[in-house]
């Protein structure tokens, strides 16, 4: 009895474990896009989305294509943005994401509120850069 007890107790524990390391990287996730984020724009071209990671409760990154990448903040409470598994942009505009007419969609819209552009190029030169990476 003691024994399933003690696995009762670590079972519940893990998702408690797992979102505290889920929300540790997306912080981690979100200061590294940060460093390399330029000013705030109103938009940018995309013709289809090439990529996306979550890195925060409100906060998204976005490829447009292998190298263009923004870094798009939604307003709050988009409360189911930090568990998506995918998720798609609104395009008011055929060819181009909007801060003013579009949303990012992950079940439920959660609408634009700021994109800045990041200098991926900065960023993949300093991280091969890093004393210990290859």
């Amino acid at each position: 009895m003691r024994y399933r007890s003690w696995i009762v107790a670590a079972t519940l524990c893990l998702p408690a474990l797992a979102s505290a390391d889920t929300r540790a990287h997306e912080k981690q996730q979100l200061a590294r896009f940060e460093r390399f984020a330029g000013a705030p724009v109103d938009e940018f071209p995309m013709v289809e989305l090439f990529r996306s990671q979550v890195v925060g409760a409100q906060d998204v990154v976005l490829w447009s294509t292998i190298k263009q990448a923004y870094l798009v903040r939604v307003q709050q409470p988009c409360r189911q943005l930090e568990w998506v598994s995918g998720l798609s942009v609104t395009r008011a505009q055929k060819w181009k994401v909007s801060r003013k007419f579009d949303s990012v969609d992950v079940g439920t819209q959660c609408r634009i509120v700021e994109i800045r552009p990041i200098d991926v190029a900065a960023m993949q030169q300093a991280e091969r850069a890093k004393p210990g990476t290859s």
